[in-house]
């Protein structure tokens, strides 16, 4: 025991030692820094720790009271500026990528629909006296031109130039496909009429306007293809995806086709967003009475406190006591989850009943307004103003009980209230917005997360589902992680049944009750 203690007193009087060489160190640099940096510019950066010279030993808090002096140049940039500058190219990095297709889809649609205009347009401007007339034939062929470009250019319209709903990390590979098809057919046609029509110069008019009407047929089917591949190859379900909130464990389960991974991830967000309620971190703090209590059970060592002779004696029974309580933890979950279920009622019930006489006090009042002079009636904003004190205090104490209160502001309920008063809606139909949490995109886009996901997929985000396909969608606060599993096969077999087999004799006897 002598020994340990000596130990003790020989470890202290050391450190102590180390730290008073440290300090004096520490002084002599920045005295000698402090003569030569006087000279220098003020770009320099010098670290000052606080002067402490009545403590014996470091400060604890050195993180939070260590101050930077720096000064100031012509070159120097703030943090805010740097911020700013990243932000700034982040935007239009987004706005590059989110109007780059349009842009490349307006191109392709203007190169489709220009090709035969000029096919048409060239042999009778650099040729014209040399050109065969074809007379009524010709003019049949420029009216299913004119009409087929007009249904093209609507198919392209409606196909490929709609706006955008999302930015995806990759390029889409089937849109990527039909581009390059579309350019490479209309590049093909290019070359064979420069080789064919333009140098030989051509003179049988009738066959460069079939050569047109080709090329518009042509393009035609491509676009077909561009419906069976972007919007029917999907529609039949193909996989069966589970979908779950990493923070609440909510889940859900949809069916979706043949898509990528990005594909379906996007198809994914817009069921979250339709589908999930809204997130609410609130709920997932635990108590603060268990905390406290959980907290109270466990062990505390002091450090820096010599050794005393009785801390073996108590640790038996602190021991034993973090064991009790971690036994009747349960049993205190029980009451609190109990405790709090009485709440929520008790504060339902009452807001129910002034929901209920608001409602009754305003249907008073209309029939009261049916009598009176145009004058004196009253607004529909103006009466749900006039009642909205009635019921405020109760729902605002239902709220904050069930922790939503941050969900519904105060503009948002009163116009919800003249709402359901300008249609003659119900109580229960006011309610019902505050009773039960709604889906995610029924609220304002403030009281939901940011608008921006991360995609995080050990394959490539480009190659279609498989079955025990798995990838997450992060977003600021949570995650959602999604699981593909096949639908069966399913095989459905016929089962003759002779209708003869269902007859049957009743034979009727005096003795029976029938």
């Amino acid at each position: 025991m002598n020994v340990n203690i000596e130990i003790d007193v020989y470890f202290e009087l050391h450190v102590k030692y180390m730290s008073s060489f440290c300090r004096d160190r520490s002084r002599e640099r920045h005295k000698a820094s402090s003569s030569k940096d006087s000279s220098r510019s003020e770009r320099s950066v010098v670290l000052n720790p606080p002067d402490s010279p009545s403590q014996e030993s470091p400060d604890d808090n050195w993180g939070e009271t260590t101050t930077a002096v720096t000064g100031t140049s012509e070159l120097s940039v703030s943090q805010e500026e740097v911020v700013g500058l990243g932000k700034e190219i982040q935007d239009r990095t987004q706005n590059v990528r989110r109007y780059l297709p349009v842009a490349l889809g307006v191109f392709v649609g203007l190169l489709v629909a220009a090709t035969p205009l000029v096919f048409l347009l060239l042999p009778a401007l650099l040729w014209p006296d040399r050109l065969q007339a074809c007379g009524s034939a010709c003019e049949g062929l420029f009216l299913s031109i004119s009409f087929k470009l007009l249904i093209l250019l609507l198919a392209i319209w409606a196909l490929f130039l709609r706006p955008g709903r999302a930015s995806l990390p990759r390029v889409d590979v089937y849109r990527a496909f039909l581009t390059t098809l579309t350019l490479l057919l209309t590049m093909s046609y290019w070359l064979f009429y420069g080789v064919r029509i333009l140098d030989a110069q051509d003179e049988d008019y009738h066959g460069i306007v079939q050569f047109a009407v080709s090329l518009v047929d042509s393009q035609l089917f491509v676009h077909y293809l561009a419906v069976v591949l972007l919007e029917l190859r999907h529609l039949q379900p193909c996989y069966s995806v589970c979908v779950m909130r990493s923070t609440d464990g909510e889940t859900h389960y949809y069916n979706i086709g043949q898509l990528s991974i990005q594909r379906a991830a996007l198809s994914i967000l817009e069921y979250y967003y339709r589908d999930f309620p809204v997130h609410n971190p609130a709920l997932l703090t635990a108590s603060k009475q268990r905390s406290a209590k959980h907290l109270a059970g466990l062990k505390v060592y002091n450090v820096d406190a010599g050794a005393q002779p009785g801390n073996g004696n108590q640790s038996r029974p602190m021991g034993a006591a973090a064991s009790k309580r971690k036994d009747s933890a349960h049993n205190e979950l029980y009451y609190e989850e109990a405790d709090y279920d009485r709440r929520v009622r008790k504060r339902r019930a009452r807001l129910v009943v002034a929901v209920e006489e608001a409602f009754t006090h305003v249907r008073r009042m209309k029939k009261e307004d049916e009598q009176a002079t145009p004058s004196d009636i009253m607004d529909v904003r103006e009466a749900a103003l006039a009642v909205f004190p009635s019921l405020a205090r109760a729902l605002q104490k239902y709220l904050r009980t069930t922790r939503r209160q941050h969900c519904h502001s105060m503009e948002s309920i009163q116009k919800h209230l003249s709402f359901c008063l300008v249609n003659n809606m119900s109580p229960k139909a006011f309610l019902e917005t505050y009773l039960s949490p709604g889906p995610t995109l029924q609220y304002g886009r403030e009281r939901w997360m940011a608008d921006q996901w991360t995609l995080v997929s050990e394959a490539s985000v480009t190659t279609g589902l498989k079955q025990g396909t798995e990838f997450l969608l992060k977003c600021l606060d949570f995650s959602l992680a999604v699981t593909v599993k096949g639908i069966p096969y399913i095989r459905l077999t016929e089962e003759y049944v002779d209708p003869k087999s269902h007859k049957f004799l009743l034979l009727l006897q005096s003795e029976t009750s029938v």
